[in-house]
């Protein structure tokens, strides 16, 4: 790699601040026309590099694709547009469709509704995490994810589903987050910190009730939140 890679540390540095200070920085992950990766391409047409060898994996870390060529052609050849990310979604293999929803976290405004009734509950778990990193989602995610922090099987799902309802920090999620106050212990954890957005008489009664949960860890994010 030129940049990062053989470049000094003063050019590495200002490239990662160059993300840092975009508006749209939540927008530059997963968008390869980007003020950053058109940076790092113009330092190495500068110093003159010809040709790159692109592989993308698998779920499985299994090379799955090859490209080699002209590094921004074969870089740009082997990045995942939106309609096969969403044709992923529907793939017949669970790890192919979880790894849609990881990817499906850089990507703002792309549907999960798919991938978040989903049967295999880490694809689902996946969608979850992926809808609290986008942030900005519609209405139907959200009904969703109050769906799956309450009434899910698996713990992990709803674990998710709160996590993500505090990300997002919509009011119409708070009902599931206090839900998730009284749930395992895992999700306890993850309902006292997502509760941070909200400041109601009812979320003041869950973090006392908190403080005083049998876990150190709910006992510690409800002290954090205060």
């Amino acid at each position: 790699a030129v940049q990062p890679g053989i470049c000094s540390a003063a050019t590495t540095a200002r490239t990662h601040c160059m993300g840092a200070e975009d508006p749209n920085l939540l927008g530059l992950s997963g968008n390869e026309e980007n003020p950053v990766r058109h940076e790092m391409e113009e330092v190495a047409a500068q110093v003159g590099l010809d040709a790159i060898l692109n592989v993308v994996s698998d779920a499985g870390g299994r090379p799955a694709w090859t490209g080699f060529g002209h590094f921004v052609r074969a870089h740009r050849a082997g990045v995942l547009a939106d309609d096969e990310l969403l044709t992923a979604t529907h793939d017949s293999d669970p790890s192919v469709r979880r790894r849609a929803a990881l990817i499906a976290a850089t990507r703002p405004g792309f549907p999960l509704h798919t991938l978040l009734g989903d049967g295999v509950s880490t694809v689902v778990e996946a969608a979850a995490w992926a809808a609290g990193e986008q942030v900005t989602v519609d209405d139907d995610v959200i009904t969703v994810l109050d769906s799956l922090a309450t009434t899910h099987d698996e713990p992990l799902v709803r674990e998710a589903a709160v996590a993500a309802l505090g990300a997002i920090g919509d009011e119409r999620g708070l009902r599931a987050i206090l839900h998730g106050c009284n749930d395992t212990v895992t999700v306890r954890r993850r309902a006292v910190l997502a509760l941070a957005p909200f400041d109601t008489p009812e979320v003041q009664a869950a973090l006392e009730a908190a403080r005083g949960d049998r876990d150190w860890q709910v006992r510690q994010a409800a002290d954090d939140l205060s």
